[in-house]
């Protein structure tokens, strides 16, 4: 039986991507295969820009969670009794924990189920919203879906490469941080001459919530 190490879980609003503005739990596993989460890997990590803290169990309801029944459990408690549970699981890479025994266990609570992944690792069946956010330099198997969601810029990965993947939505998320503004303006221009794409900007961070 399978257990499984979680950094945090919480109630917010989804801040990204299609599924924006929409009350969810949010279930961050530990552990990323593109990058430790230490700071003096970051440099030399296949993605060196990640903006969220996966190391260790210490968030909000983080632990091992010794099945999948307890971690399920948890996810409808903080849910309460609302109509239309929706979860989000995310990471780093929560593909590396999430299981049959998991979706399983969630969909018996009604859940409807989203993942956040880099697009390494396989999916399992059972999942409703599959986000993909590809990384430059790392081994991308998972090429359809229902978003796909480009970090911009990223130099070495083509946008119209990934326009002919199978995903149902394309956006293109300008990159955090001390460039932010350029590459905002850098995203902009680049939907305003591609109408496929979309802009997703991460709207948690605008309003005030995580």
């Amino acid at each position: 039986m399978a257990s499984y190490a979680v950094k945090e879980m919480f109630l917010t609003l989804q801040g990204e991507g299609m599924q924006v503005g929409r009350r969810a739990v949010f279930l961050r596993f530990t552990g990323c295969n593109l990058w430790s989460g230490r700071e003096e890997d970051r440099a030399t990590a296949t993605c060196n820009f990640c903006d969220t803290d996966f190391v260790g169990m210490d968030g909000d309801r983080g632990g091992r969670y010794a099945d999948a029944d307890a971690l399920a459990d948890q996810a409808a408690a903080l849910w309460a009794d609302m109509p239309e549970p929706f979860i989000v699981m995310t990471g780093g890479e929560p593909l590396l924990q999430v299981d049959d025994a998991l979706i399983a266990a969630l969909k018996a609570r009604s859940f409807e189920i989203a993942v956040e992944t880099n697009g390494t690792q396989p999916v399992p069946d059972g999942i409703d919203w599959i986000c993909v956010s590809p990384k430059q330099g790392s081994d991308i198997i998972l090429r359809r879906g229902n978003e796909l969601k480009l970090v911009w810029p990223q130099p070495g990965l083509n946008p119209d490469e990934l326009a002919t993947w199978d995903f149902s939505h394309f956006l293109i998320q300008p990159m955090d941080g001390a460039n932010l503004p350029a590459a905002r303006a850098s995203a902009i221009d680049y939907v305003m001459a591609h109408p496929k794409w979309r802009l997703s900007t991460q709207t948690h961070k605008v309003v005030g919530i995580r």
